[in-house]
């Protein structure tokens, strides 16, 4: 699979400077961890999973998880796992594609369980999403999994969503985040990302936020994304990648954008003017949001809609000018470190400040492409939109 392979070679060429690359459930971690991009949540109560999961392969979409646990009512559980064990085994006698699939349980018994009762079918499994982490619950969670991983024989990566009270309370946050960091170290290898849980962050509070609000507008969940990326999301080398936060609105229409547009967000350089791409607002708040998920460390988003999939992945392509800063950056003959005006003569290159910026940066193109210098995310957003309606 790739990012936009849902678009012609002869579409992809005229977009990118350099293309997405391909990868698979067998792809090296950090491969697969930059290139999760916008993961869809489907209920796994849907009586025609396996073909739904097949149509968002088709629109793009490259990482699922498939959830046992809050998108269902409590009484649904074990028939959702059924379901869940009917639909795999639909998938693996197809022989297409897939995502890279996750399951969200809500017990550490559920995974060993449900690996047993996948059978040859766990093949299509690429891991599951662990709720409402902490250092006290998450061990149970991650020896479960090692312990299907031996039974089985197939590689499975953990997900921890971070959304307990324990680590949005003050009072007990560093202690939490500094567990949770000792937890995920020891299990580095099975951990692929952490993913934010701000809903049930904000429900701690009563809080909902509107439409046009992104997450870090609500001051005390930006908080905590801030303190969950000083302790987890480090460049150093002791850090993981920390996706962003879910986008709960949705409009019922497909096309949400003027194809005649042609202003670049990348080009333009500021969030503020995605604003002109829309003809309604409620996907203001999601672009901003975006935009602000990176800029404070944040890769990747939670979806719980399709129509959000390909806004996350245009914005996630790299640009020409980052491409070029961080190949400046990153040539050999500037090892020693040193100061050089971009190749864009608009900016400071320092190499040592900002070399971990850009190897984070030539990652991203890998999965994600380089656009040509003249494309940004409007030209992208409407190639991906004719691809899904052609």
């Amino acid at each position: 699979m790739r990012h936009f392979g849902h678009l012609s070679p002869a579409v992809r060429g005229s977009l990118f400077h350099q293309e997405p690359s391909e990868f698979n459930a067998s792809s090296p971690a950090p491969k697969l961890a930059a290139a999760l991009g916008a993961t869809l949540y489907s209920p796994a109560t849907r009586p025609k999973l396996a073909d739904d999961v097949l149509k968002q392969v088709a629109r793009g979409v490259v990482s699922m998880v498939l959830c046992l646990e809050d998108s269902i009512d409590d009484g649904e559980v074990a028939a959702a796992e059924e379901n869940l064990v009917r639909q795999f085994a639909d998938l693996d006698a197809r022989g297409e594609e897939l995502p890279l699939l996750f399951i969200r349980v809500r017990e550490p018994d559920q995974i060993p369980d449900l690996v047993e009762r996948l059978g040859s079918s766990v093949r299509g499994l690429s891991g599951f999403v662990l709720p409402k982490f902490t250092e006290e619950r998450g061990v149970p969670f991650l020896e479960a999994l090692l312990a299907a991983e031996r039974s089985s024989g197939h590689r499975l990566f953990a997900m921890p969503v971070l959304e307990s009270p324990e680590l949005l309370h003050l009072e007990t946050r560093t202690e939490t985040l500094t567990g949770i960091a000792s937890t995920v170290d020891k299990y580095r290898d099975r951990v692929l990302a952490l993913r934010l849980g701000v809903t049930d962050f904000c429900s701690a509070y009563g809080l909902r936020r509107a439409p046009d609000m992104t997450a870090y507008d609500v001051q005390i969940v930006a908080a905590v994304i801030a303190d969950v990326v000083n302790v987890l999301g480090r460049a150093d080398g002791t850090g993981f990648t920390v996706t962003g936060p879910v986008w709960e609105y949705f409009r019922l229409q497909e096309r949400m954008f003027k194809p005649q547009l042609r202003r670049s967000p990348f080009m333009e350089g500021r969030a503020e003017e995605l604003r002109t791409t829309l003809i309604e607002h409620d996907l203001d708040g999601l672009l901003r949001e975006i935009e602000l998920d990176r800029a404070n460390g944040l890769q990747g988003k939670t979806c719980i809609h399709p129509t959000h999939v390909l806004p996350v992945h245009a914005l996630s392509v790299v640009s020409h000018e980052e491409f070029s800063d961080a190949q400046d950056i990153l040539r050999p003959e500037r090892g020693g470190g040193g100061v050089m005006r971009s190749a864009y003569t608009n900016k400071m290159n320092e190499v040592k400040p900002h070399r971990a910026w850009a190897e984070r940066t030539l990652l991203r193109a890998e999965v994600f492409g380089v656009a040509k210098e003249e494309v940004g995310f409007v030209e992208l957003l409407t190639a991906g939109l004719n691809g899904l309606n052609g």
